[in-house]
Formats: structure tokens, C-alpha cells, sequence
């Protein structure tokens, strides 16, 4: 995973503009924790959001209010877009990153409740200690949850199974999951996106529907929600929600693909880069490649020379 870091090594904070807000993120890319760096997929996630906000599922008048808990959070970055547009959210991580957590949660909430003197559309955001499968920390957040998000959470196989286990104590029978994740290892994303079909209702959420500028091949969106097995055993479980708010207007399955931004399911066969390289190679040699296309193109090279051994 060092390798794919996308961040160099001397880039103590991202500011990234969204529904009119400045954001400011600080992160230590030198950190022996993965989750304290800014990764590509928790933009291209937000971005996506402030381009389907105005109307359909993720508009403002549908989210607002709704509890959201996300998971491997890092340095808050999607939590945060989901409080701007209404949320409440738990944004969740292991302690070790908790302090820079918790440091950007106050930063940007404070600034954007200062830079704005009507924030109607502000819900609220908080950060929590989560280890996957811990049932202390499961119950202390209150399941169930509208919505969980998040970005870059598996890089490994070994995680698979833990953010499953953790998936289904958070859910509700209507609960509806959203990631955004770089293809890194075929190997793991192939496992995973088995695991996520044999369990869910999986679409992938087409490039048409990102923003225009903060997409990438390797990175991929998807919502998806419980198998109906699945959701009759929560409904079951949860006779009434006892004051939480446990089910949104309309299931993945419900969405409409031209209306809400979801493709049918597809399968998910790799990383196409060759025209990207083409318009690095014209961008470059025409001075015109700027921080996101530049930040991209480093991880790209970074991936290539992790094959190159040399002797």
C-alpha cells in the first residue's frame, strides 16, 4: 500500500472546495497508519455528492436528518460532505487516528458554521473509536444507521471479512451502503466485489455521474443494500427502531439508473489507462497538468514501478 500512497511526502494538508466551502484536511502521509492520509476515492466520493445534490436520492431534502456512520474514516473527509448536506454523522477509525479525526471534524465544522450565517443544510458530525467486529464499540454507536459510507477501507483480504461482520451490525433492513475504492490488488477487489454480490444488491455508480474532473478509471463507486434473505432477518430483529432512524425512502434495488446516478451491475474487470496516458503525455508536454491530474498520474507511476525489480 506504500506505494499506492498518492500524497508526497511533504504535504501536510488538502483543501478541497465543496458546496461552496473550503475544506481543509490535515493529514501525515508519513505516518506508519494508512488512515491519515487524504486518499484519491474519498474526493472523487464527496465530489459525486455535490454533483447529485440538487435533486434525486442525495439532494438535500432526502438526506437531511439521516444518521450516517462511516467507516474507516481516516481524516473525515466523506463524513464531512455528508454533514454539509444535512447528515448526522459518526465518522468512525481505530484511536491511533482519532486525534487527527477529531482535529479536522472541529476545523472545518468551525469554519463552516463561521463562513456561513445560514446553515439550515448542516447536520452534524462527531467521531468514535470503531474496531471492526467489536461489539462494545458496534453497540456504543447506536445501530441502525440510514446510510454507511467508505472510502478506501480494504486493502487487504484480511479485512474482508471483519467490515462484513461490522456491515451487518450497523445495518437495518433498509439501510443503503456507499464506497468508493481504488482498484490496487485485482486479487482483493475481485474477492471483495464476490463477497459484496453474494450478500447485497450491488450497483456500481457510472463515471457519467461523478464529477467531471474528479474521476479515474481505477476508482470505482457503489451502493448497495441488504439481499432480501437478509432484510426479512433485520426486519425481523427490529420489530420498531425504538426512536432511531432506521429506513430511507427507497432501497438500492428501488433506484431508478437515469434518475439517481446507479448503474445495473457490471462486472468489474480492471484498470483501462491507455487514453489517460495519451492525455498525461499531451498535458505534460503542453505544461498544462494541474494538481489533480498530476496527483493521479504519480499513483499511476507509483503502481508501475512496484513491478519493476531491479537487479
Amino acid at each position: 500500500m506504500e506505494d499506492g500512497r498518492l500524497n508526497s511526502s511533504d504535504t501536510s494538508a488538502i483543501m478541497l472546495d465543496i458546496l461552496g466551502h473550503q475544506l481543509h484536511l490535515a493529514q501525515d502521509p508519513n505516518s506508519k497508519h494508512l488512515g491519515t492520509t487524504v486518499w484519491d476515492a474519498s474526493m472523487v466520493f464527496v465530489k459525486y455528492l455535490e454533483k447529485n445534490c440538487r435533486k434525486g436520492r442525495f439532494s438535500i431534502s432526502k438526506l437531511k436528518g439521516k444518521r450516517v456512520i462511516e467507516l474507516g474514516a481516516g481524516c473525515g473527509l466523506a463524513g464531512i460532505g455528508m454533514a454539509l448536506l444535512g447528515c448526522d454523522v459518526i465518522s468512525t477509525d481505530q484511536v491511533e487516528v482519532l486525534p487527527l479525526l477529531m482535529r479536522n471534524i472541529e476545523r472545518n465544522t468551525s469554519r463552516i458554521l463561521q463562513s456561513d450565517s445560514d446553515m439550515t443544510s448542516f447536520g452534524s458530525i462527531n467521531a468514535a473509536e470503531l474496531d471492526w467486529g467489536n461489539q462494545d464499540h458496534i453497540k456504543a454507536v447506536d445501530p441502525p444507521f440510514d446510510f454507511i459510507i467508505g472510502t478506501d477501507v480494504v486493502y487487504s483480504e484480511h479485512l474482508l471479512d471483519p467490515l462484513l461482520q461490522t456491515i451487518f451490525a450497523l445495518a437495518g433492513p433498509r439501510t443503503t451502503i456507499l464506497l468508493g475504492y481504488e482498484i490496487r490488488s485485482t486479487m482483493v477487489h475481485d474477492q471483495m466485489i464476490d463477497m459484496w454480490k453474494s450478500n447485497f444488491n450491488l450497483k456500481s455508480i457510472p463515471r457519467s455521474k461523478m464529477d467531471v474532473k474528479y474521476q479515474h478509471p481505477s476508482i470505482q463507486l457503489f451502493a448497495m443494500d441488504l439481499k432480501s434473505r437478509l432484510r426479512s432477518e433485520k426486519s425481523g430483529n427490529l420489530n420498531n427502531c425504538e426512536g432511531n432512524s432506521c429506513s430511507s425512502e427507497e432501497s438500492v434495488s428501488d433506484m431508478k439508473d437515469d434518475k439517481n446516478g446507479i448503474d445495473e451491475d457490471s462486472e468489474h474487470t480492471g484498470i483501462k489507462e491507455c487514453d489517460d496516458d495519451l492525455k498525461v503525455t499531451l498535458a505534460i508536454k503542453n505544461g498544462k497538468l494541474d494538481g489533480w491530474e498530476s496527483r493521479r498520474h504519480g499513483s499511476f507511476a507509483a503502481r508501475l514501478l512496484k513491478d519493476v525489480k531491479i537487479t
